[in-house]
């Protein structure tokens, strides 16, 4: 998938391919200027925005791996961003802890259930409170498995669910990470800082920053979903006291999901 951006010499549009570093060195082609674009976004804000697109465009079922997969790396990026938070409370110095993260991830990096174990552990540790959320049905594991390891093709409105599901958990964590989700983004900045050391002479270092669904919930002007209450038991919105109603999801935000995508895709025709 393609994204567009400006040749900060000719000032005219060109399309990049996403990489995994959020890193893109580009040569114009209409005036061959030479230039690097950083992307301030998170893999699986990326993901997840690929998902949304493959959606609009009637691609069902490539669309669920992509919202899948945007879950297990903001999972990923949950522990990253609890132990460099927890890590600079204890003052280590950031490299540090840095080279420590990268170390140990390597050891579950291509396993998912070691990686939601360290995710499980890293949320009772921040939030002193069990993962509840990690059920079946919170994280809608059949629907994904029919779709991806037994071929189902589901419709429309079957994913619009599923996406609404993975949306508001996601966006129910960052709203819990608050700040702190700044040390995982600080990652990405050494990244950056890394390869931008590195540039040749004459070539121009473009930094940006494209809306997405969750960018677009906290700067676009949408309010982020409620935070959980501390009391044991209660729903995101749900007051002490007040009854739970029957059959009530935990992740349930398919109201918030949808004038989220119409925002986001109004105001940005492509990811």
């Amino acid at each position: 998938m393609e994204f567009p951006t400006v040749c900060p010499a000719c000032a005219r549009e060109n399309r990049a391919e996403f990489t995994d570093s959020s890193v893109h060195d580009l040569t114009c082609a209409h005036c061959g200027a030479r230039y690097c674009v950083f992307l301030r976004k998170q893999r699986f804000e990326v993901l997840f925005d690929l998902g949304t697109r493959a959606l609009l465009d009637g691609y069902a079922r490539e669309a669920v791996a992509s919202f899948a997969a945007a879950l297990e790396r903001f999972f990923e990026f949950y522990v990253w961003a609890f132990t460099l938070e927890r890590a600079a409370n204890a003052e280590q110095e950031f490299g540090a802890a840095l080279s420590g993260l990268e170390g140990t991830w390597r050891h579950v990096a291509s396993q998912s259930e070691r990686q939601l174990g360290m995710f499980a552990l890293a949320y009772l540790l921040r939030e002193g409170r069990e993962p509840d959320f990690l059920t079946a049905r919170g994280l809608g594991t059949d629907f994904r498995n029919r779709v991806i390891h037994r071929g189902a093709l589901p419709t429309r409105a079957e994913v619009e669910a599923y996406a609404a599901l993975v949306f508001a958990l996601i966006d129910r964590l960052l709203t819990e990470l608050g700040p702190g989700a700044a040390h995982a983004e600080l990652a990405q900045e050494q990244v950056f800082a890394s390869h931008l050391a590195g540039l040749p002479d004459g070539v121009t270092a473009v930094f940006e920053e494209h809306p997405g669904m969750f960018r677009a919930r906290r700067f676009g002007g949408l309010a982020p979903t409620p935070k959980l209450s501390p009391q044991p038991g209660l729903v995101p919105g749900q007051v002490p006291g007040q009854a739970r109603k029957p059959g009530k999801a935990v992740n349930d935000a398919r109201a918030a999901f949808s004038p989220t995508l119409r925002h986001v895709w109004c105001v940005c025709g492509c990811v």
